[in-house]
């Protein structure tokens, strides 16, 4: 159970066997102030936060009893949790995210995983507030960019052609992906995840521009290069739909998008 703020102060002071008064005395309050945080019927200033830390030499988290790497596990089994049964059950998703944030309010990571669960247009507000939110608090540049990513959509989605086009121009331009470089250059196990990943992205990626290559093609009134590029796009799912599940991976790329492409593209 977590110590409240009062509980920690005492249990630093005993650890160090000082008295309320020579605590007071250091950090220029009374000794009355220190025995109300003690007894948690008051706090401490916030600007005396960073002052207590220091004379006790702990990080602001001890005093505040904040376990980062226990924090981190549980935001993981809760966006795993989330994740597993986000495509089945959106609004059990959602409502596990949620229910994490009352308690890691905030947190980047449940915030990042909640965008999953919200659908644009019809929630396009509240997608654009996570993102702006997380644009400007998140230190991770994986979430950042991600969030700048969902933006785009979003704004796409309401139609606002500028704003989406602003959001992606913020996204870097990369020419090799951390997955693509651990796939080419590391050994076994560690190359071997990083390679299945990167596989189903590239073959994502390329089914995706050949469609929007056709329909750009189409738009410009060249239907037989429109054409070709349909037919590319479908030889490239059908050869990709001989595959095998990789070990450890739940389906293949035909499977959980592959075919659902094919089937749009031989309705056109």
């Amino acid at each position: 159970m977590e110590m409240k703020l009062g509980e920690r102060i005492r249990s630093l002071r005993k650890e160090r066997n000082i008295s309320q008064e020579v605590l007071a005395q250091n950090l220029g309050v009374t000794f009355q102030a220190v025995s109300k945080w003690e007894n948690n019927s008051a706090l401490p200033d916030t600007a005396l936060i960073p002052s207590i830390a220091l004379f006790f030499g702990v990080s602001i988290d001890r005093l505040f009893d904040i376990n980062l790497l226990e924090t981190d596990k549980q935001v993981s089994a809760l966006c795993d949790e989330a994740a597993a049964c986000r495509e089945t059950d959106p609004a059990k998703s959602e409502n596990l995210l949620r229910e994490g944030l009352k308690k890691y309010p905030g947190n980047d990571r449940l915030l990042n995983n909640l965008l999953y669960t919200l659908r644009a247009p019809e929630r396009s507000d509240e997608v654009i507030s996570i993102c702006n939110s997380l644009i400007e608090i998140t230190r991770n540049d994986v979430i950042k960019y991600d969030a700048y990513r969902v933006l785009a959509e979003a704004y796409k989605a309401r139609g606002e052609y500028g704003l989406a086009k602003s959001a992606l121009d913020k996204l870097p331009e990369i020419y090799f992906t951390k997955l693509q470089m651990q796939a080419l250059l590391l050994e076994g196990e560690d190359m071997y995840a990083p390679a299945c990943e990167q596989k189903d992205l590239a073959a994502e990626m390329l089914v995706d521009m050949l469609v929007r290559l056709a329909g750009y093609y189409q738009e410009k009134g060249y239907p037989e290069k429109a054409k070709r590029h349909l037919s590319v796009c479908a030889k490239v799912i059908k050869a990709l739909s001989e595959e095998e599940t990789e070990e450890g991976r739940d389906r293949t790329f035909y499977e959980y998008y592959g075919k659902d492409v094919l089937k749009e593209i031989q309705c056109r």
